[in-house]
């Protein structure tokens, strides 16, 4: 008698909603087309890394439908060894060591697919971290990359993608000692652009409604012309090497 097999793939979730397709040439100097979450499913069951090792019924994700489901192969192994090395790697895989561009949901994927049946995820996947980090746009982008670590570090789904970085620490009422209660786990940033941030923003909010009102755009192609030329503008881009600032 054969033993048995389970099918392993992996589920493909596009975090940004398509909006990185959109702006990710003017904002990285290529086309991207998401910014990628991933999750292993074997047994009926997703898996995948948040705020820790996670679990949940195929096909209720929080994170919408997939936009890719990759077969990648099968697996001899059973679903309690599964389990059981699930927990062994576990410490690795925390609330406090999830990182967006360095330890994310897409490096769990990888492991556990290299476990269950020997093989690694896309390597387009793996590269986009290095592709953001690469960029010359990276420092304008990182507010906006913490602020969805930090929501997927809280196993919350991301709504909408913005350049707003998030929230410090606040504090609340006092308890019975002489120490505040704080309401956000997030880390306070260092915003390299600093109170120049506000202004790029709103140059680009300004130039996408000019860019609308002409009828020529769609609001795709307005937002990132409007970043790009915005960009351009504060210098962050540079479009033409030769030309001299």
């Amino acid at each position: 008698m054969s033993e048995e097999v389970q099918k392993v793939s992996l589920h493909v979730y596009d975090l940004s909603q398509g909006l990185a397709k959109q702006v990710s040439s003017a904002l990285l100097g290529k086309s991207i087309d998401g910014i990628w979450h991933t999750g292993i499913v074997v047994y009926g069951t997703e898996y995948y890394f948040g705020g820790g090792i996670l679990q949940t019924p195929v096909g209720t994700a929080p994170y919408g439908t997939p936009v890719q489901m990759i077969e990648l192969g099968v697996t001899k192994i059973k679903q309690d060894a599964f389990e059981a090395y699930l927990k062994e790697i576990s410490p690795r895989y925390t609330h406090e060591t999830y990182s967006l561009l360095k330890h994310n949901c897409n490096t769990f994927s990888n492991e556990v697919a290299q476990y269950l049946v020997g093989t690694t995820i896309p390597q387009y996947i793996l590269d986009l971290p290095n592709d953001v980090i690469n960029s010359p746009l990276a420092p304008v982008m990182m507010p906006m990359i913490q602020n969805l670590e930090s929501q997927l570090r809280d196993n919350e789904v991301p709504q909408a993608l913005s350049f707003v970085a998030p929230l410090a620490p606040s504090t609340g009422m006092k308890g019975e000692g002489s120490e505040p209660v704080a309401k956000k786990i997030h880390e306070p940033l260092v915003d390299p652009l600093g109170n120049a941030r506000t202004q790029v923003q709103d140059d680009i909010a300004k130039e996408f409604a000019e860019l609308r009102a002409l009828g020529k755009y769609s609001p795709s192609e307005a937002a990132a012309l409007a970043t790009k030329n915005v960009m351009e503008k504060y210098g962050y881009l540079n479009s033409n090497p030769d030309k001299k600032p």
